[in-house]
């Protein structure tokens, strides 16, 4: 199943739970992003209630994407696996007066719609986990850098040695 567009307060009353898979080409950001488009992201979204009784959905993306190596500029295989926890407030103001009274870095506070677009919240958690500088644990061709870093340097001021002699 693919993303969709609904009511999250409705979903969140109804304590609903649906989860599917969309391509990586379908979402146009995060596709800026990564080395390729291929791929697929699995994603699982449950309506509810926190315990103060806000509306709270909780976001589940996994899946593997391409990207580019700060390093050595080629590909690498990164793997998403993110979940959030998102409180939804009817408006900014509310969204502000629930983050100050919930007081904790690890839940989010959005505001809400009856027309929410989840393909676009997908996207938003998959470019939130993918790293800043992105980069191999250690490069393919990093054998032949560390050869060429401890090879011995002839000084420039050699040749200039040889010449008073």
């Amino acid at each position: 199943m693919n993303a969709f567009v609904l009511d999250a307060f409705d979903y969140c009353r109804r304590e609903e739970r649906r989860e599917g898979q969309i391509a990586v080409a379908d979402l146009p950001r995060l596709a800026d992003e990564l080395a390729d488009h291929s791929g697929v992201l699995h994603w699982s979204l449950q309506g509810g209630a926190n315990k103060l009784g806000h509306a709270q959905l909780t976001l589940s993306v996994t899946g593997p994407v391409q990207l580019r190596c700060q390093r050595c500029l080629t590909p690498f295989a990164f793997a998403i696996a993110s979940e959030s926890i998102l409180i939804l407030a009817k408006d900014e103001a509310g969204a502000d007066e629930i983050d100050a009274l919930l007081d904790d870095d690890a839940i989010d506070v959005i505001v809400g719609s009856h027309a929410f677009d989840v393909a676009k919240l997908i996207e938003d958690e998959a470019l939130l986990a993918l790293p800043l500088a992105p980069k191999h644990a250690t490069c393919p061709d990093q054998a032949t850098l560390d050869v060429l870093k401890t090879a011995k340097k002839d000084s420039p001021f050699s040749v200039l040695k040889n010449l008073k002699q």
